[in-house]
């Protein structure tokens, strides 16, 4: 009785053994957005979330934590367990770390960067009423009608945000800054007419100005974009000193394992090298731009910082 009973315990513990050796992922991965439903950072994250889980043979969680220009969505990244199972998808880091004078984690030493996502263009578009149908007339408009402007972004320290800041700046125009809670509402007040001007991320405005009820004047890159061929670049508009796009990238807390980090990176390249996934990111005027590896994608973001910075600073761009 006695070496019967040692087989089962041995024999239990082999199956405990076995159980913890099983090789990451073994449940469902969640994807941590600080967007709400319906804008392009939940746009990317369900549309790539979704397709990198299942690469990894799970399904995926999409959580949407709207608030405090991502911040919200960070922390709880931070907070998580390193263990790879959550994921945060946000713009760069250094946006937040230029506008807030302290901030609940670092970027540093918090978050292990694995790769850039998709970038691409903003649209500029105006409520139908204004009489505007270019960025020449919307100039002369604002300079002409100081104060009387708003313009709308999907938040505090969000890539539309600074692009409206930096417009003011390169055309010494003065349209007051209306900040939302994602994309999607800040279209719809545009719609509504209570904002007269958006800068937004093209998933957001673009379904909208093909429907008509609002209109598109440029993109905010000085060229066109293959993936939204009908609107004038900047430097075809006029301004060939304006240059401004939006970009998602894929984080995990730090600590978590390397190899697990490197199984993530290889399924987001992987997916966003099909051409299913290339063409719905095309549809939204986003191009795909995997990294060669998770460290590339750090050094891109610290070169980046400083004109993140630079803009905030010369601009004057504050969280309210």
């Amino acid at each position: 009785m006695q070496s019967r009973s040692w087989w089962w315990l041995a024999a239990g513990l082999l199956t405990v053994c076995a159980a913890m050796a099983q090789p990451f992922p073994t449940k469902p991965i969640k994807f941590v957005v600080g967007y709400p439903p319906g804008g392009s950072g939940d746009f990317v994250t369900r549309t790539l979330g979704e397709a990198i889980a299942t690469e990894l043979g799970q399904t995926a969680v999409i959580d949407n934590r709207p608030g405090a220009a991502g911040n919200l969505a960070s922390e709880l990244v931070h907070k998580s367990a390193p263990d790879g199972y959550t994921l945060l998808v946000g713009s760069n880091p250094y946006i937040n770390k230029a506008l807030y004078k302290k901030l609940p984690y670092d970027i540093e030493k918090d978050f292990q960067p694995i790769t850039l996502l998709g970038n691409g263009p903003m649209v500029i578009a105006v409520n139908s009423s204004l009489p505007v149908n270019n960025i020449k007339e919307l100039i002369a408009y604002a300079k002409k009608n100081p104060d009387k402007l708003n313009f709308g972004s999907s938040g505090n320290g969000s890539a539309p945000h600074l692009a409206g800041i930096l417009f003011n700046s390169v055309t010494e125009t003065d349209m007051v800054h209306i900040p939302f809670k994602g994309g999607a509402p800040a279209v719809q007040s545009l719609i509504a007419g209570d904002t007269q001007v958006i800068f937004g991320t093209s998933p957001v405005v673009l379904p909208q100005v093909r429907g008509g009820r609002i209109r598109a004047l440029a993109i905010t890159t000085q060229e066109r974009s293959a993936a939204i061929p009908n609107i004038m670049g900047m430097k075809e508009a006029g301004l060939p000193d304006y240059n401004i796009s939006f970009s998602f990238g894929l984080y995990a807390p730090m600590k978590t394992p390397p190899e697990d980090v490197k199984k993530i990176f290889d399924a987001a390249v992987k997916v966003l090298k099909r051409q299913d996934i290339r063409e719905k990111l095309a549809t939204q005027g986003m191009d795909p731009l995997p990294n060669n590896s998770p460290n590339e994608f750090r050094l891109q973001n610290q070169r980046d910082a400083p004109l993140w910075s630079k803009l905030i600073e010369a601009s004057g761009a504050k969280v309210d």
